[in-house]
């Protein structure tokens, strides 16, 4: 079975930024493993060292007291005036240095080449000696070197297993001019038993490590989650206040930090929850409130506006300055009228109390009908309006009462600040999602003003004469509007290259929108621009 490793690794680092006790005990574990390690590699190198220059001196020594021993017998069989046998003082010498050493090293003696007149002393080596080689460079030293000096080098020397074990040669010269002249002597320890206890202690320091880590990642883990748990607790008890449920608290245990945390928290809490309760009432109050001015709004309203329009049908009876009132009276009841429709669907949408009416809608057919309400309005300013609908996937379930009600407040807007340019309406779909802009080559707004845009009651320029009778709210209930459909209501603006307004909802209730089908701003045609008044 092939492993995803990209899975697993995204997984993991889901767990490490998912999880504080994990991080600490990990970054314990790491660094507790990295301070082992070079403690222990510090230690056994100085174990290694100490061992092995212990030894080394020891049959450095060994072998001196040796060779000097054996020069002794030499020099004292040939002082004493009468011909000794040279085999016999060679076996004496022998003695003397398998007496003085102690620890069994291989043994080789042989004359130094190149001297004149035979060699007397028969050449000897221990079994084995043989499969041990010696160095050109030890072998010059003790060649080129005084009579009695010690020379030394580290060689590996055949073990029983087959293979190498460490090993250490000495050698130096002995002066037997009765002889011949100078002979080698060589000594070739074995420096397994030094071997075996520097393993021993290397196991020892990986074992004693690898416990000491386990053991500060089990008190990492402890301390870890007797701090953690507390914190945890608190991140669930604040995921439950912040879904409603405002009577969650922390339990309070000790004097500790902890504990004075959690009554820190827990007050913190009380105090929330007095606050948006008073919210909560206040909200209510002010909902009900707007709700109930409206509709007592309505009655005199209504009546107000039979009055104006006996008024109106009359006016051409009236002198000039009375007839003018009651044109303006018309005008403003009607901007009345639309304010208290307003404040209405406002109010709706902050008690929760909208619902949509979905169903199966052409959005090129309503972006036609929206089109067409506004003509007037479009040719009164001057501006041309231009429909862009590519085809393809342009119908989806949405209440259309409400997204017309969008498109007729994108358009309004845009005649306003368009300063009679054309303005293109653009509807394109894909597979999931629907969208629908409106772009306009007017004054354009700035960064600031596009920040708050979609405030209630904001206007970009109040003191701008208005001919679509705006109130101030057309925006902040199209947002609304397209936050109830599951979508999102964008906006790009720029002084001077206008505006665009992009409509994105999903084809159907419950589907998720990755993107908009539509660019923002999406590309049109060049259009000829004329000075802004």
């Amino acid at each position: 079975m092939r492993i995803d490793w990209r899975v697993w690794l995204e997984r993991l680092a889901r767990s490490w930024r998912g999880s504080l006790q994990l991080r600490v005990v990990a970054i314990t574990l790491v660094l507790s493993g990295v301070a082992v390690t070079v403690t222990g590699v510090f230690i056994s190198a100085s174990v290694r060292t100490n061992l092995f220059e212990t030894r080394r001196d020891q049959v450095v020594k060994e072998a001196g007291l040796a060779t000097e021993r054996a020069q002794e017998r030499f020099t004292q069989a040939f002082e004493v005036g009468q011909s000794q046998d040279i085999s016999v003082v060679q076996q004496a010498a022998t003695n003397a240095i398998q007496s003085t050493v102690s620890t069994g090293p291989l043994i080789k003696i042989a004359r130094v080449p190149g001297q004149d007149g035979p060699g007397l002393l028969e050449p000897q080596e221990s079994f084995g000696f043989s499969d041990v080689r010696l160095s050109d460079e030890l072998q010059t030293a003790v060649q080129e070197g005084d009579p009695g000096a010690i020379s030394w080098q580290s060689i590996a020397v055949p073990a029983a297993d087959g293979g190498t074990a460490p090993g250490l040669a000495i050698g130096s010269l002995l002066d037997v001019p009765e002889a011949g002249g100078l002979y080698q002597l060589y000594f070739v320890y074995d420096l397994s038993e030094v071997q075996q206890a520097l393993g021993f202690v290397q196991r020892t320091l990986v074992l004693g490590g690898l416990a000491l880590v386990l053991a500060i990642g089990v008190v990492a883990f402890v301390v870890a989650q007797i701090v953690v748990g507390p914190v945890r607790r608190a991140a669930e008890t604040s995921e439950k206040l912040a879904a409603g449920r405002l009577e969650e608290r922390l339990r309070e245990r000790g004097d500790d930090e902890l504990a004075t945390l959690a009554r820190s928290f827990n007050r913190m809490a009380d105090s929330m929850q007095t606050q948006i309760g008073q919210l909560a009432t206040l909200s209510r109050l002010q909902q009900r409130f707007v709700s109930d001015v409206s509709h007592e709004l309505r009655t005199p309203l209504t009546t107000i506006r039979l009055a104006g329009e006996v008024l109106y049908d009359q006016r051409e009876d009236f002198a000039p300055a009375t007839a003018r009132t009651a044109e303006l009276l018309r005008t403003q009841i009607d901007r009345f009228e639309v304010l208290l429709a307003d404040l209405l669907e406002m109010s709706r949408f902050d008690a929760g109390a909208v619902e949509l009416e979905r169903e199966p809608t052409n959005l090129v057919r309503l972006a036609e009908d929206a089109i067409d309400a506004v003509r007037p309005l479009a040719d009164e300013h001057g501006s041309e309006l231009r429909l862009v609908a590519p085809g393809g996937y342009c119908e989806a379930e949405v209440d259309p009462r409400r997204i017309r009600r969008i498109l007729q407040n994108l358009l309004g807007n845009a005649i306003d600040h368009g300063e009679g340019r054309p303005i293109a309406v653009y509807v394109d779909s894909d597979a999931t999602a629907v969208a629908m802009a409106v772009r306009d080559h007017g004054m354009g707004m700035s960064a600031e003003q596009v920040e708050r845009v979609f405030d209630r009651f904001w206007r970009a320029d109040p003191s701008r004469q208005r001919r679509s009778g705006g109130t101030g709210l057309g925006l902040a209930i199209s947002m609304e509007d397209a936050v109830l459909h599951g979508g999102e209501l964008d906006l790009w603006s720029k002084p001077g290259e206008g505006s665009c307004f992009r409509l994105t909802i999903p084809r159907e209730a419950g589907i998720e929108v990755l993107g908009s089908p539509l660019d923002l701003p999406p590309e049109d045609p060049p259009v000829e621009r004329e000075p802004a008044s």
